[in-house]
């Protein structure tokens, strides 16, 4: 007896439905001989967003929610005998929740998280360290980058896997720009210091009507990254190696006033969130927005559309207002518990090695590659407006590591959003600043 009829119906008899069974867990146990593990659920935590429509087209998707979205269920639909159970959560609470799940014994098996963390997690001994795991699982740490090796290397281990560079950009309506007389070769032309950056605030202004620029100064700390930004191109940062905070400073001073004093002329909004500011900058209603390399694809599939007020979109490296350039920049990188053993944590570095394999897909975000040989093609030279901030990789900077970076941070963002907020004068605000990251420093 057949297990199907020549039309290909399933047995309707006892006989032929156990006859059916015997060979469906046949071929199971072929599979499990095959890939070497027993089939394994592997739950993955991240954050970027939702997007439950993603498909396995890893090529087709556009977002960052989608784009990763789709080389997982690629993933899971294409390691024999592994499926990956995606656990979206929000990128604001998101260490909260992995922090709780680490301490309920019940963390994902694998988890995205920034290389600031590092410290924090792997000092704990929550994350583990793979080096000893990466060769077996078919992943080339001689195809990282350096700087990509050394975002997840701490202590003399590897702790992750990198997934990206990120930073923040300028992104630019050249039609603004070239109303305010802006534009010079096809290019922007960005200011070169707090006092040109004034001024070509108040041309756009005079010219359009519209803000010169927005950024999310009212919610996630991204007026924090435009701050430090502004202090490393002083060649000064928040805190020294040795732990020391250096936030009540003239550096600190003279990047918190290159901002304010677009508030107080009223060139820019301080009271914009990060939707908003997208959503001003995607209506043409801002000349530049600060925000990072994942949503240049985004943003460049947005810019397409007949009915969004932007229309001609750049991107472009921070411009240097002090005397050395720099803009903030961090690592996204996938960790998985140190308790993770056995064929979980074989599937799981499966998983990893096929998200390693994707680094070109993943890119197309607007993230920079973390695998040599995808920096070096073809393929990622010709994805959209990558020569307008092929200049960001080289001026890329963060503070020293530190177990207390989120809680700095936060520190930070609450300071300074009482100065652009409430009035809190910039001097108390930073003062403020300094006594309480001291005290973390301390701890």
């Amino acid at each position: 007896m057949e297990a199907r009829d020549k039309k290909g119906r399933e047995p309707t008899t006892a006989t032929g439905r156990k006859l059916m069974k015997h060979l469906l867990i046949g071929a199971a146990m072929a599979a499990t001989i095959a890939t070497g593990v027993s089939a394994q659920e592997v739950s993955l935590g991240r954050f970027f967003g939702a997007c439950e429509d993603a498909g396995t087209d890893t090529k087709a998707s556009v977002g960052e929610a989608c784009i990763i979205q789709s080389i997982i269920n690629a993933a899971s639909a294409e390691i024999d005998g592994v499926t990956v159970n995606t656990l979206p959560t929000d990128w604001g609470n998101f260490y909260d929740q992995i922090k709780a799940s680490y301490a309920g014994g019940t963390p994902p098996d694998i988890h995205v998280m920034h290389r600031h963390r590092i410290p924090e997690f792997a000092g704990l001994g929550a994350i583990a360290d793979i080096s000893g795991d990466l060769a077996a699982a078919g992943i080339d740490t001689g195809d990282w980058a350096p700087a990509a090796l050394d975002a997840v290397s701490f202590n003399g281990g590897i702790y992750g896997v990198p997934l990206d560079f990120h930073a923040n950009l300028w992104h630019v309506n050249m039609d603004i720009m070239e109303a305010a007389g802006l534009v010079e070769d096809g290019k922007p032309v960005l200011p070169s210091s707090p006092g040109e950056l004034l001024a070509h605030a108040q041309k756009v202004k005079d010219a359009t009507g519209q803000h010169y620029l927005a950024a999310d100064f009212a919610q996630f700390p991204i007026g924090v990254r435009l701050v430090l930004a502004l202090m490393w191109q002083q060649n000064a940062n928040i805190f020294t190696d040795d732990g020391t905070a250096t936030i009540n400073s003239a550096a600190a001073k003279n990047a918190v006033t290159a901002m304010t004093q677009l508030f107080e002329a009223g060139l820019a909004n301080p009271q914009l969130n990060y939707a908003d500011s997208q959503q001003a900058f995607l209506n043409g209603e801002a000349a530049v927005l600060v925000n990072g390399t994942w949503v240049v694809d985004f943003y460049t599939a947005e810019a397409a559309k007949a009915e969004v007020g932007l229309n001609k979109y750049y991107v472009a490296d921070f411009p240097t207002l002090f005397e050395t350039g720099a803009t903030w920049a961090d690592s996204h990188m996938w960790a998985i518990p140190s308790t993770l053993s056995g064929d979980k944590k074989t599937a799981a570095m499966k998983v990893l090695a096929f998200i390693n394999d994707h680094n070109i897909d993943w890119a197309r975000t607007g993230h920079m590659a973390v695998r040599s040989s995808v920096l070096e093609s073809a393929e990622y030279a010709n994805l959209p407006h990558r020569s307008e901030y092929a200049g960001t990789a080289a001026i890329a900077k963060d503070t020293p590591a530190s177990k207390r970076y989120g809680a700095i941070q936060d520190v930070l963002n609450r300071e300074l959003q009482a100065i652009w907020l409430t009035g809190k004068s910039v001097d108390d605000a930073l003062a403020d600043a300094e006594s309480e990251v001291q005290d973390l420093l301390d701890r």
